[in-house]
């Protein structure tokens, strides 16, 4: 579509769209960058092949992709290429119709999205749910540097050269620091803490939660600013007017399109995804907030932030937004915005006017140290690790893309000069790159996994509870843990988690079920659960639910273990065979769950392989064969002392046996006299004609493997340690076939797909205590 409008003969203003190629003037082929969407799609491709290459040459030191569009962006500034310079009036002399208006367009499209997936991901009850602490933080981090700033502010306003800047709006310049380095955007803080994968630990919950009182803050702040700006620039009419104008628009919001949403949500039904046509519906208005935002003079991002404030986190409507929208907008609309936003950087600019920002470099620095100190005191106070408290404070004092775009519209508003613009990209980019790194040394979340109270099955008691934590993702694990519950004839305590993938949402949500809570009564599975555990004899049941990350279940879990004083995990393999002995599948997610609390467990964790017949077996009431394979180490006295607390189950049959092989061990060796002690007590309880003990030589892998097979056929479930330490047998010929390293050499082979046998196994792993 090509139209072209003459005014009164003089110059003609041009809506070129697309062109017909390079053939079109082949004496000058660049002819095609006239029309929009060549342009845009050269100006596109231009963002993309460099942020690829730069990201080629920084992933090496472990930097996230986002400085990589920053850095892009500025190669395609004014230090190289000049591209917004170059693409400016190929379409029109007209200033509206530059050339790099369509892509501006995709930017600002960008950062709508970006501010609603990343408002409407969050709980709402974030900032009220960590108790007094974060809500002390982030009212300090706040206040502290921003009255701190501005009461240094006019100083030195005498020296302020006139060439530089007006000295009015160099003072606007500095209040416009001081307030953007008090202010803490969520976006950024969400993104440091998933680069961490510590989104759902206790500090990044705690940072989070502060976070969000500093933003709510920030755009209370912000407001008021904009508002005062226009009444003294404009007219106290128009800001009365925009005053009104932004009223409006909160109670049109709260009081309209709130109850709208809900009404939604309850036509949706349960478990059913929310219809294309709202999720649509929602989008256009979250735009449409954007235009009213601009109408009444504040920033485009007050609508969607609002809107995004009120969508419910989560299935249904927040996670049809993130399904459909969130690849596109994180993978394709956001690096554009940001290297659009980085063109604009002049580096040259930051040498020529240094004398003139020295002042405003010392109050950035100035309240980044006050809100440094806002941020840890209070961690100190509460008696916060130093080195965690310091980790909240940078994590605070961060910056990132998000601000980039903070700092674009107040360039835009001529309120910072480019130079000081040039300076906070900079900044942010050099936060991007190393705060990372920073406070992965600072803050191993797994640290707290570490056990320095022993929390195993060989370390209770002999009268102490046991107390097992098991893991459900899908209703056919409910079967399969109750039947190995049953096993034990005295009473056990029992933590059921069930975890769901989290979608829609970035604060993960733990749900106790064991109030008549709303969540238990709209899920039929959870509340299937619940009462098929409460029915067993002997058990003392506590049920939660939790939607967290898939990358960080494992988290959850160890948490959850750790505050229930859980002495072993019960955890599904992630294989699945049918009621005939068929396999059926295999659960990828699940697997990496394992490996991953198999290094951070706070206490023994157990792996359990059923094949369908242990489930079916534990129904009809009939008598199961359990089998322990025992070759030495502590893995296998872990699994050993927990079949020994099934002795006293009449309808439990207890085989142990020995593999002995003719390798030559040290009897002085530490683990030779705890295998040793260990299976001398088993004798003495054989005695009882309470548990079978026998021997089996084995020489070399295959006949191991050949052993383990055959043995398989004779119980229903066996129990294996995962490691063998110092006993390990010859297992050359096999460890090169090894599929599923996570349950050891043993345990892979009564897993093997291809095994002639229906028996299910536990694979056994004691506390790791570092």
């Amino acid at each position: 579509m090509n139209t072209t409008t003459y005014i009164d003969g003089c110059i003609p203003l041009v809506f070129n769209i697309s062109s017909n190629g390079f053939w079109e003037n082949l004496k000058s082929p660049d002819v095609i960058f006239g029309y929009s969407l060549p342009l845009i799609e050269f100006q596109i491709l231009l963002i993309f092949v460099f942020s690829v290459l730069v990201h080629m040459i920084i992933r090496c030191a472990g930097i996230s992709p986002i400085p990589s569009y920053m850095i892009a962006g500025m190669i395609l500034g004014p230090q190289l290429f000049d591209l917004r310079e170059e693409s400016s009036r190929r379409l029109s002399w007209d200033p509206v119709l530059d050339g790099n208006s369509p892509l501006k367009g995709v930017s600002v499209v960008g950062n709508i999205m970006f501010t609603l997936l990343m408002t409407a991901k969050i709980s709402r009850r974030l900032a009220f749910n960590n108790g007094p602490l974060p809500i002390v933080i982030g009212i300090l981090s706040f206040i502290v540097p921003f009255f701190g700033g501005l009461s240094l502010r006019n100083l030195y306003k005498e020296n302020i050269n006139p060439l530089y800047l007006p000295s009015k709006k160099a003072l606007a310049e500095r209040t416009v620091i001081i307030s953007s380095q008090s202010s803490i955007l969520l976006s950024t803080i969400t993104y440091f803490l998933s680069e961490l994968k510590i989104l759902n630990s206790e500090l990044g919950r705690l940072v989070l939660s502060a976070s969000l009182i500093n933003d709510i803050l920030g755009v209370i702040v912000s407001v008021l600013a904009y508002l005062a700006g226009t009444y003294k620039n404009k007219s106290p009419m128009t800001a009365y007017r925009d005053c009104i104008g932004v009223v409006v628009l909160i109670l049109v919001v709260f009081c309209v399109l709130r109850p709208a949403i809900e009404w939604i949500l309850e036509r949706t039904p349960e478990g059913k995804p929310v219809a294309d046509m709202y999720v649509h519906a929602a989008v256009v208005t979250v735009l449409a907030s954007a235009a009213y935002s601009v109408f009444f003079n504040m920033k485009y991002l007050l609508g969607p932030f609002l809107i995004g404030i009120i969508i419910p986190e989560g299935p249904p409507l927040g996670s049809a937004l993130e399904a459909k929208y969130d690849a596109l907008t994180m993978k394709v609309l956001t690096p554009i915005s940001i290297a659009f936003s980085t063109m604009r950087c002049d580096v040259m600019k930051i040498i020529y006017a240094f004398d003139d920002i020295t002042y405003n470099i010392f109050l950035m620095v100035f309240t980044g140290v006050l809100k440094m100190a806002a941020s840890m005191l209070p961690c100190l106070y509460c008696s916060i690790p130093l080195k965690e408290a310091i980790a909240v404070g940078l994590l605070l004092c961060s910056k990132s893309f998000s601000e980039i775009f903070l700092y674009e519209s107040t360039l835009d508003d001529m309120y910072i000069s480019q130079a000081t613009y040039t300076f906070l990209i900079c900044c942010a980019l050099i936060n991007s790159g190393i705060i990372p790194t920073i406070l992965a040394a600072l803050y191993d979340p797994n640290r707290k996994y570490v056990g320095y109270q022993k929390r195993n099955i060989m370390s209770l008691k002999p009268n102490s509870y046991l107390r097992i934590l098991t893991c459900l993702h899908k209703p056919e694990n409910i079967s399969v843990a109750i039947t190995f519950l049953q096993l034990y004839p005295s009473t056990i305590i029992v933590t059921v988690l069930h975890l769901v993938k989290l979608i829609g949402k970035t604060v993960p949500v733990l749900i106790s079920h064991n109030k008549k809570s709303r969540q238990l009564l709209n899920n039929s599975y959870i509340h299937t659960a619940n009462l098929a555990f409460r029915q067993l004899e002997y058990v003392t049941m506590t049920m939660f639910t939790v939607l967290t990350h898939e990358n960080l279940m494992y988290d959850e879990v160890c948490k959850l273990a750790l505050e229930q004083a859980t002495s072993m995990i019960i955890v599904p393999s992630g294989r699945k065979w049918t009621i005939d002995g068929a396999f059926e599948s295999e659960d990828e997610a699940i697997r990496r769950l394992n490996e991953s609390l198999l290094k951070n467990s706070p206490c023994s964790i157990g792996i359990l392989v059923d094949r369908g017949q242990f489930s079916c077996r534990g129904r009809r009431k009939s008598n199961i064969e359990v089998g322990v394979l025992f070759i030495g180490g502590k893995d296998d006295r872990e699994a050993l002392s927990l079949v020994k607390k099934m002795k006293h189950n009449p309808r439990i049959k207890i085989t142990v046996i020995q593999l002995v092989s003719n390798r030559e061990t040290e009897t002085t060796n530490w683990e030779y006299i705890l295998d040793h002690g260990v299976l001398e007590d088993l004798r003495e309880t054989e005695a009882t004609n309470c548990i079978s003990y026998t021997e089996r030589f084995v020489n070399g892998g295959p006949e191991l493997a050949t052993t383990v097979r055959l043995l398989s056929e004779d119980f229903d479930l066996m129990v294996v340690g995962r490691d063998h330490g110092m006993a390990t047998p010859d297992f050359s010929g096999i460890t090169e076939w090894i599929e599923l390293p996570e349950l050891g050499v043993i345990g892979d082979l009564l897993a093997a797909k291809d095994l002639n046998s229906r028996v299910s196994v536990l694979v056994v792993q004691q506390q790791q205590q570092t």
